[in-house]
């Protein structure tokens, strides 16, 4: 199967009953663990590189490597820019072969979100590029170890929320083919309990009439993620959850091998942390066995 437009895997999650998971890697371990996962599950997947973590890997160098893991994989995957905030990187993406672009207009106000989101929509349908909007805005803050700037108190403020009668103008008007919503989920590490607007989740997949996206996956309860996917959520992010978990387990082999560690040892056996922790996360998505 290989490489799928990201639109087509969301609309067959929708139809199914499922989530495709979108997983940030930000370097090949991450890319070959995934990938693995996917193909061991048969899970379709979206492999993402967000563009708060070109400072990590540049966009330049990770792109040929999720290029070719696409192109090579035995189960439907789509790459996506994440959080794409700038024209130059959105554009530089899909130059580089991306075949999806997640634009986030969410800090704008609302007219001039369309405004920026439907120029990239425009050039992208030209590309055969699918589109992930943002409407409302997902909170990224200081303490969650996101690299957000916003201030912790804000994690409460619902009138962040995405509106569900604004949703279906926005995605009109824009012509995106997945929606970003904000129902009560953050970025990073959650600092207190979640507590999810269903309700709304609910409306807005209602009068979007396209794919609902979930970010700010990590840190959720298995029932959090049935009942998002119940009532609409097509995709889910997560990052945060698996670069905590693999990083741990790394710590704890390096503390318990008395013998030398060679780093050719040390990545093997990350790739298969990662591998592992994305298994778990396709089948609490429900996507396991839908490639």
């Amino acid at each position: 199967m290989s490489k799928v437009s990201m639109g087509e895997l969301l609309r067959d999650a929708s139809r199914r009953g499922y989530a495709v998971p979108c997983f940030n890697a930000i370097n090949l371990d991450m890319i070959r663990g995934i990938i693995q996962a996917a193909e061991e599950e048969r899970s379709p997947v979206i492999l993402c590189h967000a563009e708060i973590h070109f400072k990590y890997t540049p966009l330049e160098q990770i792109a040929p490597v999720m290029v070719d893991a696409m192109n090579q994989a035995k189960v439907p995957v789509s790459i996506l820019l994440d959080h794409g905030k700038s024209f130059p990187a959105v554009m530089k993406a899909m130059h580089l072969g991306f075949n999806a672009i997640m634009f986030d207009g969410s800090e704008y106000a609302y007219e001039d979100n369309v405004r920026r989101t439907s120029e990239v929509v425009k050039i992208a349908k030209a590309l055969d590029v699918s589109v992930e909007g943002e409407l409302g805005y997902v909170t990224r803050p200081k303490s969650g170890g996101a690299e957000g700037e916003d201030d912790d108190s804000i994690t409460d403020d619902t009138t962040l929320y995405t509106d569900p009668e604004q949703a279906s103008e926005f995605v009109e008007r824009t012509g995106i083919d997945a929606l970003a919503a904000a129902f009560g989920t953050v970025h990073g590490v959650y600092l207190k309990k979640p507590v999810l607007d269903l309700k709304r989740l609910a409306q807005i997949s209602r009068t979007a009439g396209v794919p609902i996206v979930m970010h700010g996956g990590s840190g959720l309860s298995d029932e959090d993620f049935h009942r998002s996917i119940d009532q609409g959520v097509a995709k889910i992010n997560y990052y945060t959850g698996m670069a905590l978990k693999v990083m741990d387990k790394a710590k704890e082999r390096m503390i318990q091998n008395e013998k030398k560690l060679f780093y050719h040892d040390f990545m093997m056996n990350v790739i298969l942390d990662f591998q592992e922790d994305a298994q778990g996360i396709m089948r609490t998505f429900r996507s396991s066995g839908k490639a």
